[in-house]
């Protein structure tokens, strides 16, 4: 069943590949000078902006859906928020950089792509790329940080289906 939990763990993973990868491109352009690695890095954090607002906001109607669920540490939803609203200011700006520098870029084919340009799109590439990983750390402690996750054994009185034995080999 597609849920708000559900739909937001499935496309929260765009900005996260699509910023470490404007940053690698964006090192490789900046080792090698190729305009195409240039304009490959301006692509990938415009996508990165464009993907960023949808999964902020799937992730707002989650936690409305969970509701601070017993199961989940106190703080860990909350600390995480925090941090996507940081980098969705942080992605959206280097994206709408990255998409007029894209633009600009191949309208000008023949131009070198100024050097402001390429520092804007490493910067930026840089800044989403940091923000992104640790708002990505923190969503993923609300899971790993969860205290049933410690219990050697369920809680009793769960229903059928939501703990189970440990297979035996």
């Amino acid at each position: 069943m597609l849920s708000w939990p559900y739909t937001h763990l499935l496309i929260n993973h765009f900005p996260v590949v699509l910023s470490i990868s404007a940053l690698a491109v964006s090192i490789l352009a900046l080792l090698l000078g190729r305009r195409g690695l240039w304009l490959t890095a301006m692509g990938a954090l415009t996508a990165a902006g464009a993907s960023v607002y949808p999964v902020f906001f799937t992730g707002n109607k989650a936690d409305h859906a969970l509701n601070d669920p017993w199961y989940i540490h106190p703080g860990t939803i909350e600390a995480h928020d925090q941090f996507a609203t940081i980098a969705l200011w942080v992605i959206l700006i280097a994206g709408a950089f990255a998409a007029y520098s894209w633009w600009r870029s191949l309208k000008r084919p023949a131009d070198l792509i100024p050097g402001w340009m390429r520092a804007g799109v490493f910067v930026g590439a840089l800044a989403a790329a940091g923000i992104v990983a640790y708002t990505s750390f923190l969503g993923g402690q609300i899971i790993h940080d969860a205290p049933i996750l410690q219990l050697k054994q369920p809680p009793a009185g769960l229903p059928p289906g939501l703990a189970a034995e440990p297979a035996k080999d």
